[in-house]
């Protein structure tokens, strides 16, 4: 990402900040809907300058089978962008890429539950033994 495209997130970030003052001023109950609204369109701005048309068309396609592990991929690029880290578009390859490094994450016990089922079985417990009692 060049600094004129930061830049611009800046002032995007900033304009949305004014509104929201001046919403809060003046804002009833329809507030927060309009807070919320903005909050997607500021989110929908910053995906569309940081990926390739693939990768978002990919993060559509993840969204619509579970929309948890979107939103996490959607966080973590917001993060990578407005800390200056990503230095030109996500390709469909990076997204992949972040997909699998999220999800080894989550595998070896940073996510939520962990993903290993552990069964532990009785040793001296034999239903053989009931049988010849009758």
């Amino acid at each position: 990402m060049s600094d004129a495209d930061l830049e611009e997130i800046r002032k995007g970030r900033l304009a949305q900040l004014q509104q929201q003052q001046q919403g809060g001023a003046s804002g009833g109950g329809g507030g927060e809907d309009q807070r919320k609204q903005q909050e997607a369109e500021a989110r929908a701005s910053i995906l569309s300058q940081v990926l390739t048309p693939e990768a978002a068309d990919r993060l559509g396609r993840i969204r619509l089978v579970k929309e948890s592990r979107a939103t996490d991929v959607e966080n973590r690029l917001i993060m990578l962008a407005r800390s200056g880290q990503l230095r030109s578009k996500i390709t469909e390859e990076q997204l992949k890429e972040l997909l699998g490094a999220m999800t080894e994450n989550a595998e070896t016990g940073g996510g939520r539950g962990g993903g290993k089922i552990v069964i532990t079985r009785r040793k001296d417990w034999d239903d053989d033994d009931d049988l010849l009692d009758l």
